[in-house]
């Protein structure tokens, strides 16, 4: 029988990366320079893990392949075969991350035999004056994003954001971004390892090296559509089903709750994912299984679970995604 299952994080020592994601997880002893918490992957050669329960040690990719619908849902079996849909992360960026964008579906299928990545963002908390970066500020076309990347002027046509905890931006396949400096982030992405680097501040790695610019491939991958706000709009509520976004990869909500709250999945034909922000719940689901969840703590609800119960103790803020 399948139960609320938790995984070990997979943590990824990065350049750019801080101190804070160890802290925030409550991870002793604290490592520095942790850039990413993979919380959730069937990315390849980086399978999360089983830590609870009597799954404890299996892999997501021997979960699936054993229990297929039963834990992601007929549906979700029957558009993205065995592969786990999603990739769920924390990041930490105690520096810039290098400008990016990722292809679509069709580009990634054709180039890398592998999915695109559409993607979200929810920040956990920023330092004063953080930033990030999304979609374009003026309108521009592949010839003029290529001269721009090659003078060093790609920034000056880039939508700055300040930001602070909170804040959601949805991140479609061909969207030019950057995570800033002072940023912690919890991200929502299709599972897929394919980055393009358009601009990395001509930095250099431990050897002298200048990372390697993916500037022809992105120019084909980038959506060079100008939108007049990036930034996803909600009105914050307690003890409410908050919608955040609902797109064809995953339906994301949000939960600020400091009382109890039912959620019925028996029409939800798809596995269900929280994330943990801040506070502690006890989660119950239908079959009489408890796990606690905390700050930092990710858990994949099995597509058969048919309800679970949120107790909050005081309070929790979660995000909750499924593929609708």
């Amino acid at each position: 029988m399948l139960y609320p299952i938790t995984f070990q994080p997979i943590l990824k020592k990065i350049i750019w990366g801080g101190a804070d994601i160890c802290l925030f997880k409550g991870i002793t002893p604290a490592q520095d320079g942790v850039g990413e918490s993979w919380e959730l992957s069937h990315v390849d050669n980086n399978y999360s893990v089983v830590n609870n329960g009597l799954l404890e040690g299996k892999n997501l990719d021997e979960l699936i392949r054993t229990y297929g619908k039963q834990l992601v849902g007929e549906k979700v079996l029957e558009q993205f075969g065995n592969t786990f849909p999603l990739l769920i992360k924390f990041i930490d960026a105690k520096d810039n991350l290098s400008i990016q964008v990722h292809p679509d579906d069709a580009l990634a299928q054709k180039r890398h035999n592998s999915f695109g990545k559409t993607e979200m963002w929810y920040v956990v908390h920023a330092t004063e004056g953080a930033t990030l970066y999304s979609g374009f500020s003026k309108q521009i076309d592949a010839g003029e994003y290529v001269k721009r990347v090659e003078n060093d002027t790609i920034m000056d046509v880039l939508q700055r954001y300040e930001v602070k905890e909170g804040d959601v931006f949805f991140l479609p396949a061909g969207r030019v971004h950057a995570i800033g400096s002072g940023c912690f982030i919890a991200e929502i992405q299709q599972t897929s390892n394919i980055t393009y680097r358009i601009y990395d501040y001509n930095r250099k790695d431990v050897n002298g090296h200048r990372r390697e610019l993916h500037t022809e491939l992105a120019t084909d991958a980038i959506d060079y559509t100008l939108h007049p706000n990036y930034r996803t709009h909600y009105e914050l509520r307690k003890n409410a089903v908050i919608p955040l976004e609902n797109c064809k990869y995953f339906t994301t909500n949000l939960l600020d709750l400091t009382s109890g709250m039912t959620r019925d999945f028996s029409t939800l034909d798809s596995f269900v994912v929280y994330i943990c922000m801040d506070g502690e719940a006890h989660l119950c689901d239908n079959k009489g299984n408890k796990v606690l969840l905390h700050r930092g703590k990710t858990v994949l609800i099995p597509a058969d679970t048919k309800q679970i119960t949120l107790t909050p103790s005081p309070n929790i803020k979660l995000m909750e995604t499924y593929i609708g």
